[in-house]
């Protein structure tokens, strides 16, 4: 599924009869205006993608959210308008993993705190990353693979997305686990142009998030994916066993979600959020993210989404560390 399709699903199901609440926020005072909905990317990504499906959904019992790509610094050039933005409610951050936790600590002058400078309101969706490999090497399970890796560590090299990014960390945490620090990583500018030497097999490993292209790759035979780096088997794809099924602790995921700049009123985190736990129950939501790779939070609450931001920062910080990479 492109991204086309992914949108096109999303406006389709906007008008489901389960988002018909409008009326239950029609004497409040917010909003009264647009509300202007920062995705600190550029236009066709992932987070993009859910972004403008979410935002879609949203409007009926909401209001217009008009959506503004700012690219750039890892996700911190838009999260930095949205930090320093009025408390309103009328300036939102659709933010990730990379911009709430990865790219700020790999500055040394981040525009932002992240843990003080935003409101958490809800996390929406998770991008796991994959453990996939070429068919020509001789593993056909995780297990296998474990094993033929720590072998031929010295010559084995990994690709993923860009140094820094969750696919990074992915490639890390693996080698981290099962004890290969010789492993080579080799970033890309973009999933795209490794999944490309994955395929020609100038690549042997690759640790991409998974989406619909990694998927349809897998079950054209063009390449392997041995486990997804998830708790448990994605819904999309349950075929494919999860890293900590043979490999505890091998987790590593994209996850993306909306917040407000620090001091937001807890009447406009509550309503916002309150719409969100119905849109990520939706059935044609849930199919349009299933289709491209992703799964819905089962938690959209604003506590679930600060104890999340919390827990990940617990569970990716030490592997950043431990993989040597230091702010710049």
């Amino acid at each position: 599924m492109d991204r086309r399709q992914f949108i096109a699903l999303s406006v389709a199901g906007a008008a489901a009869p389960l988002l018909r609440a409008g009326s239950a926020f029609a004497d409040t005072k917010y909003p009264a205006g647009n509300i202007r909905l920062l995705v600190p990317y550029a236009a066709g990504g992932v987070v993009d993608a859910v972004a403008r499906n979410w935002a879609e959904r949203m409007r009926q019992p909401l209001g217009t959210l008009v959506v503004e790509n700012q690219g750039g610094g890892g996700g911190t050039i838009g999260a930095a308008t949205v930090a320093r933005a009025k408390p309103d409610g009328y300036t939102l951050l659709f933010g990730d993993t990379s911009c709430q936790i990865i790219a700020p600590y790999l500055m040394l002058r981040p525009p932002y705190d992240p843990t003080k400078d935003f409101t958490p309101i809800s996390m929406i969706a998770t991008s796991s990353t994959a453990i996939v490999v070429h068919p020509s090497v001789p593993a056909t399970n995780l297990a296998a693979f474990v094993k033929y890796a720590k072998e031929h560590q010295d010559k084995l090299s990994y690709g993923s997305a860009g140094t820094g990014t969750v696919t990074h960390l992915a490639g890390e945490l693996f080698k981290q686990l099962i004890g290969a620090p010789k492993i080579l990583h080799v970033p890309y500018r973009g999933a795209g142009p490794g999944l490309i030497d994955l395929v020609a097999g100038v690549l042997p490993m690759m640790t991409p998030n998974v989406t619909s292209q990694v998927l349809a790759f897998h079950r054209a035979g063009k390449v392997r994916i041995l486990a997804v780096c998830a708790p448990q088997r994605l819904k999309a794809a349950p075929e494919i066993p999860a890293a900590t099924e043979s490999l505890p602790g091998m987790v590593v995921q994209l996850t993306c979600g909306v917040l407000g700049p620090a001091g937001l009123p807890q009447p406009v985190v509550d309503q916002i959020a309150g719409i969100t736990a119905k849109v990520v129950q939706d059935p044609g939501f849930n199919q349009a993210l299933g289709a491209a790779g992703l799964e819905a939070r089962s938690d959209a609450s604003p506590t679930g989404a600060r104890e999340f931001l919390v827990a990940e920062r617990k569970h990716l910080l030490p592997i950043i560390a431990a993989a040597g990479l230091k702010p710049q």
